[in-house]
């Protein structure tokens, strides 16, 4: 199980055993490189901790602490955790800031604790199988024990199929779930509980009459603190620069608290539609960074995509995971383990086009017969400009679908979930995912109905998009992939729990997305850049796969026979799909989503329902190898 693993942490390697449980871990080491192995105990052994992630706030915990008489044998947050845990049990998780998930085995109550970071950067899955409980951080470490079956969930592959993700607590294989982020498990005695211990919330009457300028203050110094709490490693740290606002900004609070020159990473592309490389190379001069390039081409995406797919573990309808993977792994190719990003600005903050989108049509329905109203989604999006009167009047009638239902809770999305679920027509087994079935799937809090528009939107985006696949297919998994941690300032809960209680049109003015968080990068960042519309990142699709010499997998895993054996799909429009690609014609941002779904799955299905126990890899015991056995312990 650790082996298949290990590329999370190739610096160590640890185990305990005894009569009931069995804990291991592999290790990143990036605080008390020399002394952190786990597993770690208190004091009188009672408690044993297995443990990924950080907490950053470890620092002012441990004096805490000791005061209280706790004695550390490490430097590391992880032994703060451990005896935080002792102090409170499971309300310690209040007091952590930080990305993790861990285990705490205690052997006098016979009793296990699983937890997880409230907005879920970092994994945890687990599973039941003839009353034993088994647990990873990844599904693969869980298909590698002996007594978990591998299947495929087609209820999730339809959930892909419609919300881009399968949903929390399910995972695209059956049986095998993720504990939901801000939630913990107990195991006592046969009985399993998941309990949750944080959750999005949303002010239902935001302040309006404070100084905006004394809000834009304490935003930045909540953003500074979360950066700066974030350099904390004994290893060195650098930062993502992909040239729009958010990860610029980051990196420049990050340059004005280091004197050291700092390391940057950007992904450039042949494709000039997806580059954005002339805006991080202007940010990297201003900061004067070390700047470092991953070239990526559509081929390039083609061929890496199985070793993509084998590390995120699930179905994905962009390839934009595929260059991150290849960004990771230069961060790794230059020494660096630790690098902070910009994600959770636009999920926080009101940066994502489903937003206006939102507002526009809301704008619109309060006067559906009006011909200028919909006429704003020209400065929404500027390429409709452009567009033939009959190609605009398709686009027009696109968005007005249930225009004026604008009191269903899922209003904001329920135009691209239901434009997305048109790909169930390549699933042999469609599920209809109607407005009901999507309160069966996301969990509204009672509060939902008294939020504005905006704080709506944006839960059902962080809940569906942010953990189940930006943070996880196109975060955790790429970057640890080659042993990187990422960082995420934006996702403390101190600066989320403050951006919650902000005044919609602080972060949305108008269509001006971000407006507050533009405002702090005046400060700091070029005109150029804190002005900057947002461009989404996106990666090739089509190209990537359908060119002369494209590699083989493709076609063997598009051909009748595997496409009958996986069992997952209909072979007759999935191979008129794919005729379509091979002629080189225009395919539809859908079609194009079709193909990398039906393709990533098919991966999956190869990779680990045919291929499981033999993609593990079993590897020599590391320099730094820990063995706690009770058991031997006993015996002796």
């Amino acid at each position: 199980m650790l082996s298949s693993i290990r590329h999370r942490g190739p610096d160590g390697v640890g185990i305990y055993r005894d009569h009931q449980a069995a804990l291991g871990s592999v290790r990143l080491s990036i605080i008390d490189v020399e002394g952190g192995d786990q597993p770690i105990s208190n004091e009188d052994g009672t408690l044993w901790i297995v443990y990924n992630g950080e907490v950053f706030n470890y620092v002012e915990l441990r004096p805490e602490l000791e005061a209280r008489g706790h004695r550390f044998t490490t430097q590391t947050d992880t032994e703060v955790v451990l005896h935080l845990f002792e102090d409170l049990g499971p309300k310690c998780l209040e007091r952590l800031n930080g990305q993790f998930a861990f285990a705490i085995w205690d052997t006098v109550h016979r009793r296990l604790f699983l937890a997880r970071d409230r907005l879920g950067v970092r994994p945890l899955y687990y599973t039941i199988v003839n009353d034993l409980l088994i647990f990873g951080s990844e599904i693969k470490s869980i298909l590698a024990h002996p007594a978990v079956p591998a299947e495929i969930d087609p209820f999730s592959l339809a959930q892909v199929f419609t919300y881009w993700s399968v949903l929390p607590p399910r995972s695209i294989f059956r049986n095998i779930q993720t504990l939901p982020p801000g939630s913990y498990m107990l195991v006592e005695n046969g009985k399993v509980e998941v309990i949750p211990y944080w959750a999005l919330e949303f002010a239902k009457q935001p302040q309006k009459d404070r100084d905006p300028n004394e809000i834009l203050e304490e935003l930045e110094s909540l953003l500074i603190d979360a950066t700066c709490i974030r350099l904390r490693a004994d290893v060195p740290v650098g930062a993502y620069l992909s040239g729009g606002l958010d990860s610029s900004l980051i990196t420049a609070l990050v340059r004005g608290k280091t004197s050291n020159r700092l390391e940057t990473f950007s992904i450039s592309f042949s494709d000039p539609r997806y580059d954005e490389s002339a805006y991080q190379k202007q940010m990297a001069e201003v900061l004067g960074t070390n700047h470092h390039v991953v070239y990526c081409r559509h081929e390039e995406i083609g061929q890496i995509l199985p070793e993509v797919i084998w590390h995120t573990e699930t179905p994905i309808l962009r390839t934009a995971p595929a260059p991150m993977y290849l960004l990771s792994g230069l961060v790794r190719d230059n020494g660096l383990k630790v690098v902070l990003t910009g994600e959770g600005a636009d999920e926080f903050l009101g940066g994502y086009d489903i937003f206006k989108e939102m507002a526009v049509r809301r704008f619109w329905a309060s006067d559906p017969e009006s011909q200028l109203r919909p006429m704003l989604f020209k400065r929404l999006y500027p390429d409709i400009a452009g567009m033939t009167q009959v190609a605009f009047a398709y686009r027009k009638l696109f968005f007005k679908k249930g225009l004026t239902d604008t009191g269903s809770p899922y209003y904001s999305h329920d135009l691209r979930w239901g434009n997305t679920s048109r790909l169930q027509r390549f699933l042999l087994n469609p599920t209809t995912f109607n407005s009901g079935l999507h309160g069966d799937l996301i969990s509204l809090p009672p509060h939902f109905g008294d939020w504005p528009a905006l704080s709506k939107a944006q839960y059902l985006e962080v809940n569906t998009f942010l953990s189940p696949y930006l943070l996880s297919s196109q975060g955790d998994r790429v970057a640890m992939a080659h042993s990187i941690e990422g960082r995420y300032p934006f996702l403390d809960y101190r600066v989320v729990e403050f951006c919650n209680g902000l005044a919609p049109e602080l972060k949305l003015n108008g269509l001006i997305d971000k407006w507050i968080l533009r405002r702090i990068g005046h400060k700091y960042l070029p005109e150029s850049i804190w002005k900057r519309p947002k461009k989404p990142y996106r990666a090739p699709i089509l190209r990537s796969f359908f060119y002369p010499g494209a590699p083989e997998y493709i076609r063997e895993l598009f051909d009748q026979k595997a496409l009958s054996e996986s069992g997952l799909f209909q072979p007759l429009p999935v191979q008129q799909l794919v005729d379509k690609a091979t002629t080189g014609s225009d395919s539809s941002e859908l079609e194009d989503m079709a193909l990398i779904g039906i393709l990533s799955m098919q991966l999956v299905y190869s990779q680990f329902i045919k291929g499981t126990r033999q993609k593990v890899q079993t590897y020599p015991p590391s320099d730094r190898f820990k063995l706690v056995d009770q058991l031997a312990m006993e015996h002796k």
